[in-house]
């Protein structure tokens, strides 16, 4: 890794490496888009009830990207760990950085397992919404494996309907977002400004689902429920063509 050393000063300049550090961190921005893109592309093949090879294919991909997140985070993190190490030593000579950093990666890469991917949010959320979004749409699993082509869909979307309707406005929700603490679902509007006004008070804001025992929410328990947004979307369009013209 680069670096330059003045040993009558015993110091190290680690500009080339800040600099390396912002690159992989652009990348993980990279990968972040990469995993929001599969996401999607998974939900259209449930919504267009494609073959499900081709959604076990966007699993596949998730799957990959998560290694790979996980990966080149470990990798940051070991950089990161030399860097201060090598600062508070301040050795009269340059270490080799690269095998610093080589030993640090690998010890936490030996700790890795499949349990990982279950702390990473994205493929978490990914997994949630594909879940939900088959939920919504009544999934031909149980079809086809009762060999029932009878099932009725506008009965399963009434089931649902009240999934659709935020607990704040009582109107049924246009951008959906989900808590990730209790799992109940507001418009983003509604619930982005009930909490601002809490917190503006000073006070804590407690989830407006009737019963939910979540009195401590934050911005960062919120994240885009694309699932239920689709939902959402089918069954209103369901309404538009049953209308008279």
């Amino acid at each position: 890794m680069p670096g330059r050393s003045s040993t009558s000063a015993g110091f190290i300049s680690f500009s080339g490496i800040e600099s390396a550090l912002s690159s992989l961190r652009n990348f993980q921005s990279c990968i972040s888009s990469g995993m929001d893109t599969v996401s999607s592309v998974a939900l259209d093949l449930v919504e267009t009830q494609t073959e499900v090879s081709s959604e076990y294919s966007m699993d596949k991909a998730m799957v990959e990207f998560a290694r790979m997140e996980r990966d080149l985070s470990h990798y940051v993190k070991a950089v990161q760990s030399t860097i201060s190490h090598v600062k508070e030593e301040r050795p009269e000579k340059i270490p080799d950085l690269k095998l610093l950093v080589e030993r640090k990666f690998l010890a936490l890469q030996d700790k890795n397992s499949d349990a990982d991917f279950q702390n990473n949010e994205k493929f978490v959320q990914f997994k949630q919404q594909l879940r939900e979004l088959r939920k919504q749409y009544g999934m031909h699993a149980d079809r086809d494996a009762t060999g029932s082509e009878g099932i009725d869909e506008d009965m399963i979307v009434t089931q649902s309907q009240t999934n659709f309707i935020c607990p704040i406005t009582q109107l049924e929700m246009k951008k959906p977002v989900k808590n990730k603490v209790c799992g109940h679902c507001y418009e983003e509007e509604a619930i982005v400004r009930m909490i601002e006004s809490k917190h503006k008070r000073r006070k804590k804001a407690c989830c407006p689902k009737i019963g939910c025992s979540h009195t401590d929410m934050k911005m960062s328990d919120l994240v885009p429920d694309e699932a239920l947004r689709r939902a959402i979307e089918c069954h209103s369009k369901k309404k538009k063509r049953l209308l008279p013209e």
